[in-house]
């Protein structure tokens, strides 16, 4: 017979790690389905260079290597860097974009728990700024099963940079659903003539909303098994779709639908798996609000305002400066401390 006090066993960062990885799959699962087996390429390129920067640093710093490589936070970036970036992406660009976001972002403030900035985002931002060409070369989505290049000419194209039969690389990518809505938008089009366009499905692009419904699964997942808590990824997601439904209702013609903006991009798993990285994000529950609110505006103003075509990256990195900020303001009260001027 079980009786009370209950005591938990904590659960170590490696458990956590890899339960963030496993929730992963799904999303993943519905990339490979969609646009063939190259990001698998870039998945095991980034976790090669992952763990050997890892441990490159470790032994730099004088720490041990061995336990610091089982906790499966490298491992984690390499995995969360490589879903951000184009599957047919040329090998080096995953290797550089992985080799700074572990030794850069990670251990030149000291390693896991110091770090104030996501690694996988600032790899990101690095690329995105320096390599902006390759960086929009993504993958066209084919019929199930039937992907335009088979698993050797996607190889072949990662680290030769060569394609098969003589196909241009226009002919197998293309810009990203969100790319093209702004593109088109500022050429005159309607938001309704956009979305009449081939590469749109029922919610967003096709087969980039299934990617987007595998990562929403994956951090279900997390949520049911309380590695992450609701305040994050619910209100990052509600106050996306708040804004854009605002800005929707006010003017249809030239903003897309609140939806469109949940499935496409990096906004799902953003959510479930950047955002709530418990190192750069605050630690309090109304905290969390604040930070999660901050960064929906802040991707939703970017995506349709600024430069760059999504905004889940930026926005997570500058929502992350004011995590000192907004730790410090929103302690809960210590009980048994005594108000400022009150009586003794």
């Amino acid at each position: 017979m079980f009786t009370s006090p209950y005591i938990t066993k904590p659960v170590s960062v490696s458990e956590i790690m890899l339960k963030v990885m496993l929730a992963l799959l799904p999303g993943i699962g519905f990339y490979v389905w969609y646009y063939g087996p190259a990001i698998l390429v870039s998945i095991t390129l980034a976790s090669v260079t992952a763990l050997a920067t890892e441990a490159a640093m470790l032994k730099l710093r004088d720490r041990p290597v061995a336990p610091f490589l089982k906790d499966n936070s490298a491992l984690l970036t390499a995995w969360l860097l490589a879903l951000s970036i184009p599957p047919l992406a040329p090998w080096w660009l995953v290797v550089v974009g992985t080799l700074f976001a572990i030794s850069i972002s990670k251990h030149l403030y000291g390693g896991l728990g110091n770090n104030p900035f996501n690694p996988a985002m600032i790899g990101y931002a690095v690329l995105i700024i320096s390599f902006p060409v390759q960086m929009t070369h993504w993958l066209t989505p084919h019929p199930v099963g039937h992907p335009e290049l088979s698993f050797i000419e996607q190889l072949g194209y990662i680290f030769s940079g060569v394609l098969p039969r003589g196909l241009t690389l226009d002919a197998v990518t293309m810009a990203t659903p969100l790319d093209t809505l702004k593109t088109q938008l500022h050429l005159g089009l309607s938001v309704g003539e956009i979305r009449d366009m081939p590469i749109y499905g029922r919610l967003a692009g096709k087969g980039s909303e299934m990617v987007a419904t595998g990562f929403a699964i994956g951090g279900l997942y997390l949520l049911w098994n309380r590695i992450i808590s609701w305040h994050l990824p619910i209100v990052y997601l509600g106050t996306l779709y708040a804004t854009a439904g605002l800005f929707h209702v006010i003017d249809p013609a030239h903003y897309v639908t609140p939806l469109f903006h949940l499935f496409s991009g990096a906004a799902m798993i953003g959510a479930f798996f950047i955002l709530t990285d418990p190192v750069t994000s605050p630690t309090t529950p109304r905290g969390k609000i604040i930070f999660a609110a901050g960064a929906g505006i802040l991707t939703y103003l970017i995506r349709a305002f600024g430069g760059f075509p999504d905004g889940m990256a930026f926005a997570t990195l500058l929502m992350n400066i004011c995590v000192p900020l907004i730790d410090a303001y929103t302690q809960p009260k210590v009980f048994g401390k005594k108000a400022k001027g009150a009586q003794k």
